[in-house]
């Protein structure tokens, strides 16, 4: 493993300490970082949360989230301990004020014989999006958490958001004004956590410290490049959140959005946090608009019953707490151009959906073919295409699809040369073992040292919703009452095929 920057000393409050993310994410997280010796002596956490609880419930819930998460392969006695005695609980409803002086208490006790100067605190809203506003209104109203002027400020107080971070433009321009307003841009940690996977870490790597690809990455030599999150499960027990998010909201105004940026940025003039993130601004503004000159660039689906894994499974309109007709989609697929010098003309297909063939996200880069074919024209036609693929899930790597001539003689009465594609594969676990980081411990690290270079700004954010909240908006003004379905365990409706033929491409 690579050597990496220890945190801060700091105290880590997470509200809804005791709730889903805290016991799957976060808690397996912050153990991996204690094991690895990547938090400081100073550091202290204390969980905030409505169930009734203390010290001791706590760590008893700690221990059985780390026993059952698939990150942690087995618990070391010595660190749990060094752990135990770091950890806190208060419990309260994140909208009573009480709560806050509660746990300003706390935070007292706990921090009492910490120096001034090191009373760093991180705030984690881990927490429904409903309650976003009024934690942040009290976080700074009852002091527990100070507005800062400059990174460089000691003590430091910061904030970390999970997404949704809102469901529209207005909202996410609200919660920003509202979080902007007791915070400064400095102390916010938006998160979307397929920034911290190693392989979506690695496209920058990969574009800018390798001299082969980056000529070719433009209009001149790429077809089109399709970008994939695919989920074999259904909505599960989420029917209720996914009856008010969609896909759309789900997948494309974050992560996939993401993507895109990475894939299609400029060089920036360096790897820092600003200047990554103003390229990736860069290409949303250059994005043209979804709905523009009445094209179909967007195709909306629902899972109906079908096979996945070998069992039957029923319709998304079937699951618990979906309304009955819904028209919620579960899968979409993008054609999406970027106006700019580069990338001029070359479509972008991004496809997201639940109860697909298989559980797969990846960036696909189809290559043109050669202006002149030097061979048969029917052996010419048949090739497959040269495709660079960015594996960032299940099976995270790259491999580029290359041709080779078939071993055999050729003469003159040979009709033509035979070819067969390979890939030369490069996968993380074959390189570097199992030692990839889970993303969260990656973020959390990367609050308490202040990088916020895998976060989004709030431009950046305010950007993605302004490309996605007319689609939205444009299916609320004109509803139907049906929409296309797609058997589960299959690729999607045959319309997200249509779509992407437009340009003479078929999905991987």
């Amino acid at each position: 493993m690579t050597a990496r920057e220890q945190a801060d000393p700091c105290t880590l409050v997470i509200f809804g300490g005791a709730g889903d993310l805290s016991r799957r994410k976060l808690i397996p997280a912050i153990y991996y970082l204690a094991e690895q010796k990547l938090l400081p002596e100073g550091f202290v956490l204390l969980a905030v949360a409505r169930d009734p609880g203390d010290d001791a419930s706590y760590r008893k819930l700690m221990r059985e989230a780390m026993a059952t998460s698939d990150e942690i392969r087995k618990v070391d006695e010595g660190v749990w301990q060094w752990l135990c005695a770091r950890t806190h609980y208060a419990t309260g409803e994140f909208s009573d004020e009480a709560t806050y002086a509660a746990v300003a208490k706390r935070l007292d006790e706990i921090e009492g014989s910490t120096p001034d100067a090191d009373k760093n605190r991180l705030f984690y809203l881990a927490i429904p999006p409903s309650v976003f506003e009024m934690t942040v209104q009290h976080l700074t109203m009852s002091g527990l958490a100070k507005r800062t002027e400059s990174y460089e400020a000691r003590p430091w107080s910061r904030i970390v958001i999970e997404k949704p971070f809102g469901r529209s433009l207005e909202s996410a321009r609200e919660l920003n004004r509202l979080v902007l307003g007791c915070f400064g841009e400095h102390q916010v940690y938006r998160i979307d956590h397929y920034l911290a996977k190693e392989t979506v870490q690695n496209i920058l790597v990969f574009r800018f410290a390798n001299t082969i690809f980056e000529p070719l990455w433009n209009n001149r030599w790429i077809s089109h490049v399709q970008i994939t999150a695919a989920e074999t499960v259904g909505v599960e027990t989420r029917g209720k959140y996914y009856e008010e998010a969609g896909i759309i909201r789900d997948m494309f105004q974050n992560h996939l959005l993401q993507l895109l940026t990475l894939s299609a940025l400029e060089p920036p003039s360096a790897i820092t946090a600003d200047a990554v993130r103003d390229e990736k601004v860069k290409v949303l503004r250059a994005v043209r608009p979804l709905l523009a000159d009445g094209e179909q660039n967007i195709v909306r689906a629902q899972y109906a019953a079908g096979t996945a894994g070998g069992k039957t499974v029923p319709a998304y309109r079937s699951e618990s707490d979906i309304a009955a007709g819904s028209i919620t989609p579960t899968f979409a697929a993008m054609r999406v151009f970027i106006d700019n010098w580069r990338w001029k003309g070359v479509p972008f297909f991004l496809r997201s959906g639940k109860r697909l063939a298989k559980r797969t996200s990846e960036i696909a880069v189809q290559f043109k073919a050669p202006p002149l074919f030097l061979f048969d024209q029917k052996t010419a036609e048949e090739m497959a295409p040269s495709l660079l693929v960015m594996r960032i899930q299940p099976d995270e790597g790259i491999s580029f699809r290359l041709h080779v001539k078939t071993p055999g003689a050729v003469h003159e009465l040979t009709p033509g040369l035979e070819f067969t594609p390979v890939d030369m594969d490069f996968s993380y676990a074959e390189s570097f073992g199992n030692e990839a980081h889970p993303a969260y411990e990656t973020l959390l690290l990367d609050c308490m040292i202040g990088d916020p270079t895998l976060f989004t700004r709030s431009d950046e954010v305010e950007m993605a919703w302004s490309l996605i909240d007319p689609v939205l908006q444009d299916w609320e003004n004109n509803p139907v009452k049906e929409i296309p379905t797609y058997a589960a365990g299959s690729w999607g409706p045959s319309e997200a095929d249509a779509l992407i033929a437009k340009d003479s491409a078929a999905w991987r």
